[in-house]
Parts: C-alpha cells; sequence; structure tokens
C-alpha cells in the first residue's frame, strides 16, 4: 500500500477532448474515466477565475482527475473555458466574465450527454460557481457542488432564482475564505433553503494543504458517490493498493 500524496496519480483512462460551443468556439478539456469503463457518476469541473490564473489543471481539479476515478468509480470532465489556457492548450475565445462561459458550460454537458456519462453533477471553484449558478440547466444535472462561492458575478436576483431548485445544492466554505466566509456566506445564500453549507475549518479560498483538498474531495464523494467513503474514517482512502504514478511538475 501506498500512501496517496498531492503529486499521486492513479489508474484512469484520459483522454483529451474538444467541446464544441452553441458560438461555434473549440474549448480544449479532459475526460477522465474509471478503467472499468463503467463510471458510477459524472462530475463537471467549471475552474477558477482565468485571469487570476484558474484553469482546467487548477490544483483541486487536477487532484479530483487523478484520483477519483479509481477512488470513487467517477468519471471527471475538466476543461478550459473560453480564451483559458493550460498545459493542455488554450480554448478558442476570450473572457467574458461568467456571460457568454454559460455556453461553454452547456457545451460540457452536451459532451457528457453525448458520451452517455451517467449522473452528471456541475462543480464549481470560485468563478466557476459563478458560471454555475448565472446558468441553471433544468433538468441536465443531478447536484451542484460549490466550492468557494465568492458570489462576485452572481447578482442577488440570479442566487434567489434557484430558491425552488429541485436538486442538492452543497456549498464547501472555506472558515478563511479571502471572499465569502462563513457567516456572510449564510446570510447569502438564505435565500436558498435548499442549499447546504459545510465549513472547511482552517481553510482559506484555494484549499492549499492536503487536509484542505481532502476535505473538498471527500465532500463532493459524499454527495456524488457515497459508497466509495470508508465507513472507519468517513472519507476517502489514503492509500493505494495499486499502479500508482508520481507527478514531477507541481
Amino acid at each position: 500500500m501506498e500512501q496517496i500524496r498531492a503529486n499521486s496519480v492513479l489508474p484512469a483512462d484520459r483522454e483529451d477532448v474538444v467541446l464544441r460551443t452553441a458560438d461555434g468556439l473549440e474549448l480544449v478539456g479532459e475526460l477522465a474515466v474509471p478503467v472499468s469503463g463503467a463510471p458510477e457518476a459524472t462530475i463537471i469541473f467549471v475552474h477558477p477565475l482565468p485571469t487570476a490564473g484558474g484553469m482546467m489543471d487548477s490544483h483541486l481539479l487536477r487532484k479530483a482527475a487523478a484520483r477519483l476515478p479509481a477512488l470513487a468509480n467517477i468519471a471527471v470532465l475538466r476543461f478550459n473555458t473560453r480564451g483559458t489556457s493550460s498545459a493542455g492548450g488554450t480554448s478558442q475565445g476570450e473572457f467574458d466574465a461568467g456571460d457568454a462561459e454559460g455556453m461553454d458550460l452547456a457545451a460540457a454537458i452536451d459532451l457528457v450527454r453525448d458520451r452517455g456519462l451517467p449522473t452528471p453533477w456541475l462543480v464549481g471553484w470560485s468563478f466557476g460557481t459563478d458560471v454555475i449558478l448565472r446558468h441553471p440547466q433544468p433538468g441536465a444535472t443531478c447536484g451542484i457542488i460549490l466550492i468557494s462561492p465568492p458570489l462576485r458575478f452572481t447578482s442577488h436576483e440570479q442566487l434567489k432564482a434557484w430558491a425552488g431548485a429541485q436538486i442538492p445544492i452543497v456549498a464547501l466554505i472555506p472558515e478563511f475564505d479571502d471572499f465569502l466566509r462563513p457567516e456572510a456566506a449564510a446570510t447569502a445564500f438564505a435565500s436558498v433553503p435548499a442549499a447546504e453549507l459545510r465549513v472547511g475549518e482552517g481553510a482559506k479560498h484555494l484549499w492549499v494543504g492536503e487536509p484542505s483538498v481532502r476535505f473538498v474531495l471527500n465532500e463532493i464523494v459524499r454527495e456524488v458517490a457515497p459508497s466509495a467513503l470508508v465507513p472507519e474514517t468517513n472519507g476517502l482512502p489514503t492509500q493505494w493498493d495499486g499502479p500508482i504514478e508520481r507527478r514531477t511538475d507541481l
């Protein structure tokens, strides 16, 4: 058994994909599915603010794609929104402050549907939460998970529009967030009774450090594929008995 560390990459079938938007753009992405080819559920990630360095390789997204297909039998799609670059390439178009990015989200949902992947959940981090909240996808998702929602580009009216949502809404709020701390988050989300707020103790907006990463991944899996959690710890395994790679580009 080997310890799962920040640079660990567990087995999965990984494929570079192209998402095509309704306004004719091509976006770069990666789809990681369990080696069995039969995932229990699917996560569509939307990354943090690209003008502040956010991209599909932002560390939480990258670590989720490296671990969750093997640990939780979850397919993970991550992609660069319009105008965003990463090691995998640059998506066409230009940053639009969460407006036209709604078409990018729709293109990701289309790809998951076209591949026949099951039980899609939308998971946004920071700016990605604004994209999800501003562009509801009725009937296209089983639930949403909001990581460090700053509500920077989301108006009160857009947030309140989720009040009648019939799907789970979970917000992961860092205790020491740089933009929206737990007390302020409780006030902001009071208009969305279905929203469940969970506090990451000791965490900041970027969730740096393995304890913070594990909190986020555990809470995602708790919603999306709870049977993957280890009963003794109520969390994902921290060791792996099988092939494991170590990234060297962190």
